[in-house]
């Protein structure tokens, strides 16, 4: 595991509720006359999940997203006509953790195929001290960060406390950013274009061909990332919140995240002070800050260090401000921005 957040606690999200892939059955016409369209309603939870659907349904779907563009995901609440809105769908498409409203609300509807996108693929612990690369790193910089441990410690016990209030604890510190891991979308993939075939089977070679064009693409995703990473001067980044933990594992990188998984929390003086003594050790020359969340904490570490700031951008939810206008040209432009800040050849 490649998050090194020494002294600050695992974080932020609710538990992950098991909902897996619902009852699916044959969406027959009656079925799908119970939506908005004739053609089958999908609800999906966020940006990353609506892209799947879209992808992977073609013209055979219509699909809505609960979270509006540039609207932060992990702060959504249902309103009520969006659980109307669930129950005349035909699929509801989410990933379970990362919106908790949107997991009680999935749960309590009579929507007849649930996609719990967790499910399909493995969830890992990321931006937190678990793991033996947290513990070979922490090793490493013993003597460098033994003289601040006592109070980085009492930090984690306040920022753990405020991340428990905030709402956004997932159970044992498990990561839900699995869409910037092209291999684990990849995964993700397979398994909604199955759920649809299911739920769809008038309309599943074309789901089954929609899914396998996407796979292949993500599939050349990873190869861009893997060769553009490959030969780069440091393997570390510093980031707003620990939202690229599979990302760093995937192409070998360190992620050194502020704040923890809850992308509003703040960081503790210690930790500030820890960032800027690492960044000098080494050789990190950016601190990357996102779209939705407040530039202002990656600024000001910046300035106190002399660093760069630029976008990594999480792709929750595509703005004008994006770099691009889909999945794809997005993390091709995070592929670039990386691959300036690692010094890549």
């Amino acid at each position: 595991m490649n998050v090194r957040r020494h002294h600050i606690s695992a974080a932020a999200l609710a538990a992950v509720t098991a909902l897996g892939i619902g009852t699916l059955s044959a969406c027959s016409s009656d079925s799908a006359a119970a939506g908005n369209t004739d053609k089958f309603d999908v609800v999906a939870s966020f940006y990353p999940m609506a892209f799947l659907a879209e992808q992977i349904g073609g013209e055979h779907v219509a699909v809505t997203s609960l979270t509006e563009p540039g609207q932060e995901p992990h702060d959504l609440e249902i309103s009520a006509k969006q659980t109307a809105q669930l129950q005349e769908s035909d699929a509801a498409l989410y990933l379970g953790g990362l919106q908790p409203t949107v997991d009680e609300a999935i749960g309590q509807s009579e929507v007849r195929t649930k996609i719990d996108a967790a499910t399909l693929t493995s969830l890992e612990e990321h931006g937190t001290e678990a793991g033996d690369h947290a513990e070979e790193h922490a090793e490493e910089h013993a003597e460098e960060h033994a003289d601040e441990h006592a109070e980085g410690e009492h930090a984690a016990e306040e920022e753990h406390a405020a991340e428990e209030e905030h709402g956004h604890e997932h159970e044992g510190g498990k990561d839900p950013h699995i869409w910037l891991d092209p291999v684990k979308y990849a995964e993700v993939a397979e398994g909604v274009g199955k759920a649809f075939e299911k739920a769809d089977p008038d309309h599943a070679a074309d789901y089954k061909k929609n899914t396998e064009a996407l796979v292949g693409k993500l599939n050349d995703l990873d190869k861009k990332f893997e060769t553009g990473l490959a030969d780069k001067k440091t393997d570390v980044f510093i980031t707003t919140h620990s939202a690229f933990g599979y990302l760093a594992e995937r192409y070998g990188l360190t992620e050194e995240a502020i704040s923890g998984l809850d992308p509003e929390s703040e960081p503790s003086g210690a930790r500030v002070k820890e960032l800027e003594k690492m960044a000098k050790a080494d050789g990190v020359t950016t601190v990357f800050y996102e779209t939705l969340v407040s530039d202002k904490t990656a600024k000001t570490l910046a300035g106190d260090a002399g660093l760069k700031t630029d976008v990594l951008d999480p792709l929750e939810g595509i703005t004008d401000k994006s770099r691009g206008d889909d999945y794809f040209q997005v993390m091709e432009a995070n592929l670039k921005a990386l691959r300036t800040a690692l010094g890549a050849k």
